[in-house]
């Protein structure tokens, strides 16, 4: 599926952003430009953009400073900074701590937007899985404390009897919390259930 969300470029450089704005134009690729990470924030919605290019130095709020800030949301599309030469290693910090890349200034045309859209590539595929996740966890919120012991032993395998056993209730009571997770998980069997939260955190 295309990532039809436009591209973010952050630069209190007017000149910096007309360029990148005018550049992805090129490719059909829609930019928004914004002239301080403060507009931006102001501004910003993880739903909102695909990508976000972020200078490094700005007046006010940095480019890294942004970076943490967008790390508060649920979810937080890739993010490229750019970089003058001094900037190097702070950019590579930024690249542990989870941004998408770095590229320094002057920049080849063709290199970032290659990169760019990789990223938007990336984006549409992380917001796929994440959006699963939502979905699970928003399910996994219905169950009740009890509920969620009996899950976790029916994921291990645990038989009916033996669920009853470790928890000293009866294998009505038993039957009756799978019957309600198995329908509140949205799955019609524990063979799904085990797949449907496999490698979640439960």
């Amino acid at each position: 599926m295309p990532n039809n969300r436009p591209i973010c470029v952050v630069d209190d450089d007017e000149a910096t952003r007309d360029a990148l704005v005018w550049l992805f134009s090129t490719r059909e690729l829609e930019a928004v430009a914004f002239e301080s990470g403060e507009a931006f924030l102001a501004d910003y919605h993880p739903d909102r953009f695909g990508c976000i290019v972020l200078d490094v130095r700005m007046p006010g709020l940095s480019g890294l400073e942004v970076f943490e800030q967008l790390k508060e949301h649920s979810y937080q599309p890739p993010v490229i900074f750019l970089t003058g030469h001094g900037d190097v290693p702070m950019a590579v910090g930024a690249l542990k701590g989870g941004a998408a890349d770095f590229i320094q200034k002057p920049f080849n045309d063709n290199q970032l937007v290659d990169m760019i859209e990789r990223c938007l590539s990336g984006d549409e595929q992380a917001r796929t899985r994440w959006a699963a996740k939502q979905s699970i966890d928003t399910r996994l919120g219905y169950l009740t404390p009890r509920e969620r012991e009996v899950m976790k032993l029916i994921i291990a395998g645990k038989l009916n009897k033996v669920i009853a056993d470790e928890l000293d209730i009866s294998m009505k009571t038993v039957e009756v919390h799978r019957a309600r997770i198995l329908e509140k998980m949205g799955v019609k069997t524990a063979v799904e259930l085990a797949s449907l939260l496999g490698g979640t955190d439960t």
